[in-house]
């Protein structure tokens, strides 16, 4: 008979340990003593929340995965909302957003990244002179604005220096509201704007936008910065996007989010179709548009051509709303 390879006491006949885990379920906590709270600032992975009057920080939660926590977020958190230093929270769930505003990186970046959820209105900072104003990108933030459904709001700074006219001339076919501001002045204009909305403000570096977030919100704090005198580019003095109440106006309060300065605005996302709605007369010119059309200035058969040819639109609002389309295409800085 032949000898056994492994004596009946040999290791590996043993059996290896089994995993002890807990039972998959499908059921999912309701978290019915959940908190509401609002997003202010997200710095690297740490959410700073406002619950009631409380200053609250917290985490997200891993059952909520890869889904995205961004400013103007409201949130149900579950654990040690109290506020006191040392203490952290979780966000288990974020409630439906109103509005979304998005930008790429770039036109050929097919990532979305999500600036702020649940505003009304995108303040597009833009100084008349130091640094000099850049069209491309106030077309770009518009483009944006209409997308994401939000109203628009040009905010025209350093009037002392330089003549809004010239600028503004541009827009007016549009009928984009604005104010114009310089050091130092009556601030009451853009108060009326900003109360009772929830306003995202953005521009270029350098445009005085941290200044005015310190004189609508006194105890901000933000940093101000300089335009470098070479360039005529600010240095970024803003981080990350901050929400901050504003002070009751006429009887309304507010919010504005202060965002990092941006050199680019990636426009990737937007679609054609989704630009036009936001111009309901002359949405209604492209109803019988050939199928894939883009209304722009070299579409064969476009509504739009149609229409001015017949003296029913507007040149100056088709010529804005081309200028807008075309922003799309053109280099994100």
């Amino acid at each position: 008979m032949a000898r056994e390879r492994y004596s009946t006491h040999d290791h590996e006949h043993y059996e290896r340990p089994r995993r002890r885990t807990r039972p998959r379920t499908k059921e999912r906590p309701t978290y019915d003593d959940a908190t509401d709270g609002l997003v202010v600032t997200v710095d690297r992975g740490r959410f700073t929340l406002l619950v009631e009057d409380r200053t609250v920080m917290a985490v997200k939660a891993r059952p909520l995965g890869r889904k995205g926590v961004v400013v103007g977020d409201r949130v149900r958190v579950v654990g040690d909302v109290s506020g006191e230093e040392g203490t952290l929270a979780r966000i288990v769930e974020v409630s439906e957003r109103t509005t979304v505003l998005r930008r790429t990186a770039d036109d050929d970046d097919p990532v979305e990244r999500v600036i702020v959820s649940n505003a009304d209105q995108l303040v597009v900072v833009t100084a008349l002179a130091d640094p000099e104003p850049r069209p491309g990108l106030l077309d770009r933030a518009l483009v944006a604005a209409y997308d994401a459904g939000m109203r628009p709001l040009l905010c025209l700074t350093k009037a002392d220096l330089a003549s809004p006219e010239t600028l503004l001339s541009t827009y007016r076919s549009l009928g984009v509201p604005w104010v114009v501001t310089e050091r130092g002045a009556d601030l009451s204009p853009l108060r009326d704007e900003l109360a009772g909305r929830t306003s995202v403000l953005i521009g270029h570096s350098g445009v005085g936008k941290s200044t005015l977030v310190n004189a609508l919100v006194p105890d901000a704090g933000r940093a101000i910065g300089h335009v470098n005198a070479v360039t005529g580019r600010g240095r970024h003095t803003s981080t990350s996007a901050y929400l901050l109440a504003l002070p009751e106006h006429g009887g309304r309060p507010g919010w504005i989010v202060d965002t990092p300065g941006i050199r680019s605005f990636g426009l990737a996302h937007v679609e054609p179709e989704h630009l036009i709605e936001a111009f309901p007369d002359l949405d209604e010119m492209t109803e019988e548009c050939p199928r894939g059309c883009t209304h722009g200035t070299d579409e064969p058969e476009c509504g739009l051509d149609e229409a001015l040819a017949a003296g029913a639109a507007d040149p100056d609002r088709v010529t804005s709303f081309r200028r807008l389309l075309e922003a799309r295409s053109e280099p994100a800085w």
